[in-house]
């Protein structure tokens, strides 16, 4: 069966977070040293390198670089962070959700990113400028976080990736599902960069 990619909203629906908490699934973070067909070869953030085999649904995504000037009220947003000296969250990264994901995973999760880490996702309702940085107040159905993000804060645009986008130095942030007979990582979702974008998830 060829490989294929769905929707956009099909294809990013995993950065919603709200089924990756699994605990079989496992994330590679790193880059692709090679590309064979279905086969990928990713030496992770760690230093290891691990194959990796796209199963014939896995859904492909990919990450554009953005800037805080994109960070604008009203947008729909999800936001790794994490809590500084004095327990304010701070943004850890920023990932920019096109119009056909709004609403995708909204609220307040634990995240896998970095001790104590949290990921929101939700619209921003307010945005005021402070000596430390951008202070977004980010609403969901529920509740709200205030989130200070600094000009080292990743920032990304989410958009559609296909296997095109699969090359040998992108970077990409896998979601796999355990392993085959042989080893190689089954990879359901798959994260890339583009034009030398690292995701920063």
């Amino acid at each position: 069966m060829p490989f294929f990619v769905r929707s956009l909203a099909a294809a990013l629906a995993f950065l919603a977070f709200t089924s990756l908490a699994d605990a079989q699934s496992v994330r590679l973070r790193g880059a692709i040293e090679s590309v064979n067909g279905d086969a990928l070869v990713v030496q992770t953030r760690g230093g290891e390198t691990d194959n990796v085999r796209l199963k014939p649904e896995a859904k492909i995504g990919a990450v554009l670089q953005a800037q805080l000037s994109d960070i604008t009220p009203g947008r729909f947003i999800g936001v790794a962070a994490a809590p500084g000296p004095d327990g304010v969250l701070k943004a850890l990264e920023v990932h920019i959700f096109p119009e056909t994901m709004r609403g995708m995973g909204e609220g307040f999760r634990p995240f896998d990113l970095a001790p104590g880490s949290s990921m929101t996702n939700g619209n921003i309702s307010a945005k005021v400028d402070t000596v430390d940085g951008p202070k977004l107040t980010v609403a969901y159905r529920g509740g709200e976080q205030t989130i200070i993000v600094d000009k080292a804060t990743p920032i990304v645009l989410m958009a559609p990736g296909s296997t095109a986008d699969l090359k040998p130095g992108a970077g990409v942030m896998v979601s796999a599902t355990g392993k085959d007979s042989d080893g190689a990582y089954q990879a359901a979702y798959v994260v890339v960069g583009r034009d030398g974008v690292k995701p920063p998830m």
